[in-house]
């Protein structure tokens, strides 16, 4: 259940019309999710977050679409958010994202949060080999 209720027409204010219509537009799909619905409830909010999600995930850059999608659902599972997990992996699939390459993300998720676990439940020291400010050897 949701903290905040959906708002009956939340087209009936420009701003977030404005977003929706740039949603629309973007994603190419008459589809707007749940998250932008219910953002809609604070227009400054909804504005700066989609902007911010159009600039990572809806512009080129040097990782692939689907990459950045794989890596959103690897975040979203280890946040525990079930809702991004489910959007993500849906939208990776529509981005290509094949069976096999699911099953991989899947298991380096598992397996990241097992030697994650591990390395703080020993408290390992970072290795100076990984320090980026250290001097060559």
């Amino acid at each position: 259940m949701s903290t905040v209720s959906k708002s009956q027409n939340p087209e009936a204010d420009p701003r977030v019309k404005a977003v929706f219509d740039d949603i629309r537009t973007t994603r190419k799909s008459d589809f707007i999710n749940n998250m932008w619905l219910y953002l809609a409830f604070d227009p400054d909010l909804l504005e700066k977050t989609w902007g911010e999600v159009k600039a990572v995930m809806a512009t080129p850059s040097a990782l692939d679409p689907v990459v950045k999608e794989m890596l959103y659902i690897a975040v979203s599972v280890t946040n525990g958010c079930s809702y991004c997990a489910h959007s993500h992996t849906a939208a990776a699939k529509a981005k290509g994202m094949t069976t096999e390459q699911h099953a991989d993300l899947m298991r380096v998720i598992a397996l990241a949060g097992k030697t994650n676990q591990l390395a703080v439940a020993l408290q390992l020291p970072v290795d100076a080999a990984f320090d980026a400010d250290a001097e060559p050897r």
